[in-house]
């Protein structure tokens, strides 16, 4: 079974910036695990890592589909399996970083066999989605709020099949996962920068400031001039649907700013909630705080060969431990 590296992370922790100090360190290359910013044109709302951020190290999943292309679980693993598999015959280490946490989860276990779909049913939903997309998703935070963690509120796919299947099967598709989840696919190493969380909202307000004030109302704007439709799935991400209500009329700059904000914070919670629960899940300190060593520690441990040269780490390992053991007083 091949050796992978997965940082994970609620948004706004910093994982893109971890993924590419440890991927130098390490000979890697990043696979991209993230829905939206497999989406040429879309960069500042997604955060993707610039080529000055990149530094020359490979970024692959990035920027290979126009916006109205779709672009299921299936398509990522297919793609993923790929890109890990040429990476590793090139002996180098694939660093995966998500992003969306089902993607994560895909990855590993697999798709599950699911209840088949009910035209009748889903044909309410899309109903009930077309008037209140955000009333549907809340629905689906009400009943299984661990799916809601690894979905998101903007996979409008996946949000109606997981309210599909509850209904259909009588239990929340969470519960299928659970059972699903036998042997993985890949020998994974599971990372996470630990951060707490009045620092993780701090730096997603700030993140937000900087992409309107860094264009992402003008890209919103370009990629409608394009012929996008506004009602795409790809500009359901969070941002670029404030920056549509922004620029339709319906609110201000002022409004979608904020919008933007409380959408990232209650998914970095509910990205948490999930993470949390992962007791295979290694916590680290955030870059800035010897992440990337303490991730390259772990990795030297998990794959059995002498950590990087400069590597220190043993005090930021043993801290992040003790955190992990009681992490329910940390965020």
């Amino acid at each position: 079974m091949e050796n992978i590296l997965i940082i994970m992370g609620p948004t706004g922790s910093g994982k893109s910036g971890l993924a590419v100090e440890v991927a130098e360190r390490l000979d890697g290359e990043i696979v991209s695990a993230d829905a939206f910013a497999v989406y040429r044109g879309m960069d500042i709302g997604t955060d993707k890592p610039s080529a000055k951020v990149q530094r020359g190290i490979p970024h692959h999943l990035l920027d290979i589909l126009d916006p109205t292309e779709p672009f299921s679980a299936g398509d990522f693993i297919g793609t993923a399996d790929k890109t890990i598999t040429g990476i590793l015959e090139r002996k180098r280490v694939p660093v995966v970083v998500g992003g969306t946490n089902f993607y994560i989860r895909s990855l590993l276990f697999g798709l599950f066999p699911s209840p088949p779909h009910d035209p009748d049913l889903r044909a309410r939903l899309e109903c009930d989605w077309d008037l209140d997309s955000q009333s549907v998703f809340q629905k689906l935070v009400n009943l299984d709020p661990e799916a809601a963690a690894q979905i998101g509120p903007a996979d409008r796919q996946r949000i109606l099949r997981a309210l599909e299947v509850g209904e259909l099967s009588g239990e929340p598709i969470s519960a299928h996962w659970r059972r699903h989840q036998k042997t993985s696919r890949y020998n994974a190493l599971l990372t996470a920068p630990d951060r707490q969380r009045p620092d993780l909202y701090a730096k997603i307000d700030a993140r937000v400031d900087t992409m309107f004030a860094g264009g992402l109302v003008e890209e919103v704007k370009k990629i409608l001039d394009s012929g996008i439709p506004s009602d795409s799935h790809s500009l359901k991400a969070i941002g670029y649907r404030e920056a549509v209500d922004m620029l339709s009329g319906r609110i201000d700059r002022e409004e979608a700013v904020e919008r933007t904000k409380k959408s990232s914070r209650k998914l970095a919670k509910r990205q948490l909630t999930w993470l949390r629960g992962e007791e295979s899940l290694h916590w680290v300190p955030p870059l800035e705080n010897g992440g990337a060593g303490a991730v390259c520690e772990l990795w030297s441990g998990f794959v059995g060969m002498t950590p990087p040269a400069g590597t220190k780490t043993q005090n930021s390992l043993e801290e992040s431990s003790t955190r992990r053991r009681h992490r329910g007083g940390l965020i």
